[in-house]
């Protein structure tokens, strides 16, 4: 049987782990989709400016068209990032979704915290995605 901690460090492996100065730079372009995978409890707290709610337990849900849960704004061929709290379901996260064929994923490594401690924007969510 696999861990979970070592499932999460073989997706970092095969993944874009990006700093929160990257996520930054690439939050200046209009094509990226910032994706906040952590819970509503969570979210309720504050999000990265911009983000797009979709709590890890829905997120191949919201990614997959075949599904009536789908978000679409997330696309196959749409750059994407994904974050959480710590860095750990934002990784998981995007390993599903490049299982789902989703070809330009990375993933916020260190999450909110890593994001909060450079001091980065954060704000309340108002009327949510």
């Amino acid at each position: 049987m696999v861990s979970v901690m070592e499932m999460i460090r073989l997706a970092k492996e095969q993944l874009e782990n990006l700093s929160p100065g990257e996520v930054a730079a690439e939050l200046e372009r209009d094509e990226v989709v910032l994706v906040d995978v952590r819970e509503p409890t969570e979210t309720a707290a504050g999000v990265i400016p911009g983000a797009l709610l979709a709590p890890r337990g829905m997120l191949e849900f919201h990614a997959d068209p075949s599904t009536k849960y789908h978000i679409p704004a997330l696309h196959p061929r749409k750059r994407i990032i994904l974050y959480c709290a710590a860095g750990s379901r934002s990784a998981l996260g995007a390993k599903a979704l490049q299982e789902l064929g989703y070809e330009n994923v990375a993933h916020l490594d260190g999450g909110v915290a890593a994001w909060r401690q450079e001091g980065r924007p954060f704000t309340t969510v108002s009327g949510g995605n």
